[in-house]
């Protein structure tokens, strides 16, 4: 039986909380990026979404590479890339409601829940920070606009970094979680370079499943230094994935791909007010970076169906001509199933595994050559693709001719958006002929 709580017995709880301090009646909207007497914020002037003293975006800093974001959590919509079946019949995608994050760097706070609400990305904007970072990330939550509901209060977990303090984790058993109307600034000792990922961690099966996913990096402090690698072929790079003492992941193009999935079900019946099904959780949207084959090809930011908002803004074409090396940050926070990647015709070298360079400094011996990689959720990988060939030496036989190669989920059923075939987790890597 069903015993109702009258409301006269819960006003005197609710009164002694109240005047105890226990619960607060006052919420607000405050970005917190510190900087000394008389210092203020300038404009995001290289539009990386990030306020950064090392740009000169930030005046009078409290540290010399202070570095501050303010994101907002919240609701949206995307269009999955079904558009040849076309299931909701108006010419777009399957239109899924999702929860997530939105950039709000920049926005004035007094503006921040206006701007923030109906505005969920998905995957949320990706973070890229510099070891020796100290990195401030405000988080303002704006609610369930289209579930008014729900109340539930979200958090930003940082996957794989090791917080100084638990109440920076996001876990909310341990740290401290965010309420509609209310902001919170997490702060980052930037110390190891390597791909991590964030998502909440408020009724994680859930959220995530929701959309509440990012990519998130770290460069190494040795970007900038000049290393020829290999020694003799005359091949220089400025840019690694490690600290690695020999330019042994010397790069020349980046490009993160976070690999996620959804079940249409249950996103529909989330927006219909309806009992999730969580024990009966079948991810048939498989996606990189948010988005199904053939929208991973579509350079453009993809607005959804239901308020035109662009709420897809990353793709996941890899391009670069022969010659040059390519680093692909690779996570993978898939709630419901292990995803295998290959590329097509080109050697995968992994070097760096769960944010971690695999060997010690001028070491290579533990870097391993592979036709796939399989990860679970949570879990990351640092892949180099060389268009010279597994020696890296131009002009040999295992030289990577120009054309274009697929790299693609060799999990079959992961080929398709739902019920159409020939899309899901599948990109293209694009070789041009050397200039």
């Amino acid at each position: 039986m069903i015993r109702l709580i009258k409301p006269f017995r819960i006003l005197p709880l609710l009164v002694l909380l109240i005047l105890s301090g226990a619960y607060s009646a006052e919420a607000k909207v405050y970005f917190q990026c510190p900087t000394l007497p008389g210092g203020s914020l300038n404009a995001d002037s290289n539009g990386d979404g990030m306020l950064r003293a090392d740009d000169g975006e930030i005046n009078l800093p409290v540290s010399e590479h202070e570095v501050c974001m303010h994101l907002s959590s919240g609701d949206g919509f995307v269009n999955m890339a079904d558009k040849v079946l076309d299931p909701d019949g108006d010419g777009n995608g399957h239109l899924q409601y999702t929860f997530g994050f939105s950039n709000l760097t920049g926005v004035p706070d007094s503006l921040a829940m206006e701007t923030g609400m109906v505005a969920a990305n998905f995957p949320a904007p990706t973070i890229r920070v510099r070891e020796g970072d100290e990195f401030y990330l405000t988080l303002t939550n704006v609610g369930m606009m289209l579930r008014p509901d729900l109340f539930d209060p979200h958090t930003v977990h940082f996957h794989g970094f090791p917080n100084a303090s638990a109440i920076f984790d996001g876990v909310p058993d341990d740290s401290i979680a965010i309420n509609m109307g209310s902001s919170f600034t997490y702060y980052y000792k930037i110390m190891d370079a390597g791909t991590y990922m964030y998502h909440c961690h408020v009724e994680a099966a859930e959220h995530m499943q929701m959309g509440m996913l990012g990519n998130l990096y770290v460069d190494p402090a040795q970007d900038g230094t000049d290393y020829e690698y290999p020694v003799g072929s005359g091949r220089h790079f400025t840019q690694f994935a490690y600290d690695d003492g020999d330019g042994s992941t010397g790069y020349n193009h980046l490009y993160p791909l976070q690999i996620s999935s959804f079940d249409p079900n249950f996103h529909d019946m989330h927006i219909s007010v309806q009992p999730l099904p969580f024990a009966f959780m079948t991810d048939q949207y498989p996606m990189i970076n948010g988005r199904g084959y053939p929208d991973t090809m579509n350079p453009a930011e993809l607005a959804n169906s239901f308020d035109g908002k662009t709420s897809q803004k990353v793709n996941s074409i890899i391009t670069a001509a022969q010659g040059e090396r390519i680093l692909l940050r690779v996570s993978s926070l898939v709630t419901t199933n292990f995803n295998t990647l290959t590329v097509q015709g080109i050697p995968m070298l992994v070097v760096g595994n769960g944010a971690r360079k695999l060997g010690p400094l001028n070491d290579t011996s533990q870097y391993y050559l592979t036709n796939s990689i399989s990860l679970g959720g949570g879990e990351a990988m640092d892949i180099i693709l060389d268009t010279n060939g597994p020696d890296g030496i131009a002009g040999n036989a295992d030289d990577i001719a120009p054309g274009t190669y697929f790299l693609y989920a060799t999990n079959a059923d992961h080929l398709a958006n739902n019920n159409e075939d020939y899309g899901g987790m599948m990109t293209e890597i694009q070789i041009s002929a050397a200039p």
